[in-house]
């Protein structure tokens, strides 16, 4: 068995060689925030990517409209990995062949369809990444077994690589003390989200640059995680927010004693809020939240609470 995700981002951290792309600088939103307590409330959950992790574009994504991140993130993948010697040798720039390798297979995962009425595919980016090994290994690839582990470890962290240099991120400000003072006063945290294997050991670190965090089981509830790689599904699918809510009937708690933090509306709070979830819009950074006054009063998504501070929280929720 080779590395741990965790431990192996934290070997990266300790890399003076690597640059890593860093998220932009927030744009305020002018929200009035309403953070009243709500009586009655036993636990939260948050979304992960644009709500306690600052992120461009407000989510995770696999193919960045900026076709140059898409350049640099590839091309430091082949030099990492040392994939250049494995592979086919085409025409153009070896970053262009793999980036239409890695295409040809995420819009194939994408296209798969889903079990049930209203949901969407989730495509996971370590099978993507699997997919393209598996190819290598036909022209003699190899790699440390013993460091990165097998193939699916090896490949969960290319993803987890491949998306660091893709996507810069950093955990929001009061983030981490936010988590730990919830978990202090009784209330019970886990997580809504749209997320990889690789969500939680970023998550983690991401939040340890704002203080000592020795793991997320510290602060949210392993009964408690609803991502979506782990479903198959993505937001807005119904099955996403049906097993989220029969977790906590399960640990009973019911939906209305939970409150939801996300700064996604249309696509992601107002499916909670029909599941009976308590919601807060996180309404801080214009980058993750592009919403309109219209559609926050709109009684199909208007939230319980609107949040600029992830802090906030506090108040609403500690009585």
């Amino acid at each position: 068995m080779g590395l741990s995700l965790s431990a192996y981002i934290e070997e990266l951290n300790q890399r003076s060689d690597l640059i890593w792309p860093q998220p932009p600088a927030a744009v305020p939103l002018k929200v009035t925030p309403s953070i009243q307590p709500l009586p009655g409330i036993k636990a939260v959950t948050w979304s992960v990517y644009g709500t306690l992790l600052t992120i461009d574009q407000g989510e995770l994504v696999q193919n960045h409209p900026q076709k140059m991140r898409m350049q640099i993130a590839l091309e430091k993948v082949i030099k990492e990995f040392n994939m250049w010697y494995s592979m086919t040798r085409k025409q153009g720039q070896p970053w262009e062949g793999l980036l239409i390798q890695y295409n040809r297979i995420r819009e194939d995962l994408g296209m798969r369809g889903s079990k049930k009425k209203g949901d969407f595919p989730v495509i996971d980016s370590t099978t993507i990444w699997k997919k393209i090994i598996e190819k290598l290994q036909q022209k003699e690839y190899i790699y440390d077994v013993g460091k990165y582990g097998d193939l699916d470890e090896y490949s969960a962290k290319i993803a987890y690589f491949f998306h660091a240099n893709l996507q810069g991120v950093k955990a929001v400000d009061g983030a981490r003390d936010t988590l730990v003072d919830l978990t202090m006063s009784g209330i019970r945290q886990g997580l809504l989200a749209d997320g990889q294997i690789f969500t939680l050991p970023q998550l983690l670190d991401s939040l340890q640059q704002q203080g000592r965090f020795a793991s997320t089981t510290e602060v949210l509830s392993a009964e408690m995680l609803t991502i979506s790689y782990q479903q198959q599904v993505r937001k807005p699918s119904i099955s996403l927010y049906d097993f989220a809510a029969k977790s906590f009937k399960n640990i009973g708690i019911q939906p209305k004693e939970v409150l939801h933090v996300t700064h996604r509306l249309k696509d992601d709070l107002g499916v909670a809020k029909r599941y009976g979830f308590r919601t807060a819009l996180f309404a801080a950074d214009k980058n993750c939240c592009n919403v309109k006054g219209s559609d926050v009063r709109d009684p199909q998504y208007q939230p319980d609470r609107l949040i600029s501070e992830i802090s906030q929280v506090r108040q609403i929720v500690m009585q």
